[in-house]
Order: structure tokens, then C-alpha cells, then sequence
């Protein structure tokens, strides 16, 4: 669903003389359940300063503008607490039409921080995919989290900790709504671990280390990551489809500083897809590949951040009238070359791969954020992009191709793209 700009001018004037409402809307009483009400909508706006490739090209995008705007999220929440110490959750995305969270969870002695649950939910493996997405310091989530986050997933989890620290192990299948082939990932389990030696009002450290491994689906992946612009319709670096996996594991590190209105925050993964020999040297070796990030965020207003269950918390404005200000800055930085060129035997003709060279990419991202009394958010983001990577030349069309595995490579190509991004949201 597209919005065109006068569609989201409407929207953003209704968001604006909208009357304040409270978060998480109590409903009624349902079989010793008290159910409420959770919505997030947002509608965001990217422009795109492209070099050498289009950002906006891609699926749908073929309009040659240099702009594109889409509602991001439509979601709708039921929540409920009891009977007892259950806790449910029925979560759907209107826009993106699937499932979110849909689970039970039991709170063993009442204790929410050592329970059971069962059904869909987010998998131990990401600080930043773990907190609330209505949260997002920045409007793209970082590369690391994009790529390498399994998200939510059907399973069964079990967590154990108290305040200060936690223990998380997850065993989960596919994605309850049903992807055209092929999906993301195939079975697989998972476990975090956290402490945080500091743990009190407006001062926290947290660290965090976490492991997930899974099933190929169709021993097939692809890594890739778009150039922190969540509506550009390609991607500057990408592995391209590697066969013969086996499977994909994936280990991470995060750290978190909390410190008055102040909030540093890292994460690092390395992945390694496991390939079976198929007779082929160059498309039998396992592919490593790794990203991070490194953020700061400064909440200008003076409000700090709580902390619970391993991830950080947001509380609402000091000045609801005058709302919470935030300045952020991040790097990030993706490596998805595991190769080397073969030069070819004649200087004029083009070099062969052995192993996988999906290119890298480096990234700047500065941002200010605006949360104005109990429900709206504006966010306005400005990107800078730096990446290379390996190209193809076929000589048929003279089109320029990835230098997936074993093709041909003749051209290392820099691509520095800048983006300006902005979010309107409106949550309860």
C-alpha cells in the first residue's frame, strides 16, 4: 500500500489534532483475563542522493523518481493478563499483512523474569530486535540487526534471571505467516545470556552475549542488507544465492552504557553458513561474514531510560506538551566478502572467484527524534553510505552483474549514496 504525499499530509493533521490517549487501551475482563488494546502506525518518507546504482529501482519501484513514501507498519495488538500467571499476546500487521507476536507465556511462581512460552515470538538473539520496535532510536534498524536478526519465529522458550541478569533458550521452526519460497529459515534453536553489574535508575551497564543456529531452507541462502534505508528497492551488497548449505550459525556480543540522559550502545555478529562439498572447491567452502554497530543517543530534554528483561525501556515525555527531544549518531559497518580473485591467465580477460565476494559497506547515520506527549513520534534521519564491491560485465549485454560465487570479476565498484529519511508515528 502506497501513500501519496497529500495522503500523508491528511494523516500526519489528524495525528496532530488527534486527542491524547494512554498507551495499551484496557478493554474488559474475558474469562479472568484483563485484555487490552496496542496500536502502532507509521508512514515513512525516504530521498535518495544515489551514485552508481538507483536506490529506487527494484520490484515496484520503476517510477525513475528519487523519492518514495509507504505506510511501514499498521499493527494491532491484543494483550492479556491471566487467569493466573499466563500472559497472551495476539499481534497482526495490517500493512505488511502477517503475524507479529502470538503467544502464551507463563510466569512460573509469578516471577516474569523466569517463565515458559509457547508460539511465535522474537528469537534471544539481538539487543536492538528485542527492544520495542515504537523504540527504534533510528528509523532503519542497524545492518547487523537487519541481517543477521532471525526475528520472530514459531517455538517454545524458556527464560530464567531476576533484575540483573537472565538466561534465554529458545527452539523454534518457521515464521507462523507463510512466505513465498524461499523462506528466511528453516528450524533451528537459540540462547542469550545477559548481566548488567550496574543496574539502577538512570545508570546501567549491560552486556550480553547470544548463539543462534538453524536449518537452510532448501540448502539455499542469500545475505544482503540494504543501505540503512528501509524503503530503497535494492541492495549494494549481497552474496547472492549460495546452494549446497547446510546450515547458518550465528554468534553476537552487545554492550549498553546508561548514564543519566545519555545511552551508548554496540552490537557485533559473526555468521558462518556450513556448505556441503558438492564436488566444486569454489562453492564448497563455508562463508563467514560479520557486521556491527556503535551508537550514542542523548535525550536533549533530560529524561533516561529503564531497563528490563535484558533490553532498555522508554518512558514517556518529562513536558508532554513540549515532548522528549533526542540526538543520535551511529556507525555501521557489514563485511560479506570470504574471497579471492583469481587473476586470469590473459590480461584482458576477466578474473574468477573463489569463495564469495558480496562486497562491503560502511555507514553514518545522524538523526533527531521528537516524542510529543502520550502517542506520536517524528523522526528525521540523514545517511551517509560507503561501499564496494566486485562487478560483472557480460559481454552479451553489457550489463553490470554481482561477482556472486564462481562468476567472472572485471570491476570493483565504490558506491557512496546518501539518504534523507523522515517517520511519522502514532502508537497507543
Amino acid at each position: 500500500m502506497k501513500l501519496s504525499r497529500s495522503t500523508l499530509s491528511v494523516a500526519l493533521l489528524a495525528a496532530l489534532v488527534a486527542p491524547a490517549a494512554h498507551a495499551e487501551i484496557a478493554l474488559d475482563v474475558i474469562g479472568n483475563s484483563e485484555v487490552s488494546f496496542e496500536g502502532l502506525v507509521q508512514a515513512d518518507y525516504n530521498y535518495f542522493d544515489s551514485d552508481f546504482t538507483d536506490l529506487n529501482v527494484g520490484g515496484d519501484q520503476l517510477d525513475g523518481r528519487d523519492s518514495d513514501n509507504e505506510l511501514r507498519r499498521a499493527e494491532l495488538v491484543l494483550k492479556g493478563k491471566g487467569p493466573g500467571n499466563f500472559e497472551w499476546v495476539l499481534g497482526y500487521d495490517a500493512k505488511a499483512d502477517k503475524w507479529l507476536d502470538v503467544n502464551a507465556k507463563y510466569k512460573i511462581g509469578g516471577n516474569s523474569n523466569h517463565f515458559f512460552q509457547l508460539g511465535q515470538f522474537k528469537q534471544p538473539n539481538s539487543l536492538e530486535e528485542l527492544s520495542s520496535t515504537k523504540n527504534n532510536d533510528f528509523i532503519s534498524k542497524a545492518m547487523v540487526t537487519n541481517t543477521y536478526g532471525v526475528a520472530r519465529r514459531l517455538g517454545a522458550q524458556y527464560g530464567i534471571g531476576d533484575n540483573n541478569w537472565s538466561v534465554t533458550t529458545s527452539f523454534f521452526t518457521r515464521e507462523l505467516t507463510e512466505h513465498p519460497a524461499p523462506t528466511p529459515h528453516g528450524p533451528g534453536w537459540g540462547v542469550r545470556g545477559t548481566f548488567a553489574p550496574i543496574n539502577e535508575s538512570g545508570n546501567v551497564v549491560h552486556l550480553g552475549l547470544s548463539y543462534v543456529n538453524y536449518d537452510s531452507f532448501q540448502d539455499t541462502v542469500r545475505i544482503r542488507t540494504r543501505p540503512q534505508a528501509d524503503l530503497a528497492g535494492t541492495r549494494l551488497v549481497d552474496s547472492g544465492n549460495m546452494t549446497n548449505v547446510d546450515r547458518q550459525a550465528t554468534i553476537g556480543g552487545e554492550a549498553m552504557w546508561i548514564t543519566g540522559p545519555f545511552k551508548l550502545q554496540s552490537e557485533y555478529m559473526q555468521s558462518t553458513v556450513e556448505r556441503y562439498d558438492n564436488g566444486n572447491p569454489r562453492q564448497s567452502k563455508d562463508f563467514d561474514s560479520s557486521s556491527w554497530y556503535i551508537s550514542g543517543l542523548w535525550n536533549i530534554t533530560g529524561e533516561t531510560w529503564g531497563y528490563k528483561g535484558g533490553v532498555p525501556t522508554t518512558g514517556l515525555p518529562d513536558e508532554p506538551a513540549s515532548g522528549m527531544w533526542q540526538l543520535g549518531a551511529r556507525f555501521d559497518s557489514i563485511d560479506l566478502d570470504d574471497g579471492v580473485i583469481i587473476p586470469a591467465a590473459n590480461p584482458t580477460a576477466a578474473a574468477a572467484v573463489d569463495g564469495v565476494l558480496g562486497g562491503q559497506m560502511d555507514s553514518w547515520t545522524v538523526g533527531v527524534n521528537w516524542y510529543w506527549r502520550s502517542n506520536f513520534k517524528f523522526m528525521l534521519n540523514y545517511v551517509m553510505v560507503d561501499s564496494s564491491r566486485f562487478y560483472a560485465r557480460t559481454p552479451a549485454t553489457g550489463l553490470v552483474n554481482p561477482g556472486e560465487q564462481g562468476q567472472l570479476v572485471n570491476r570493483k565498484v565504490d558506491d557512496n549514496p546518501n539518504v534523507i529519511e523522515a517517520r511519522v508515528q502514532f502508537y497507543w
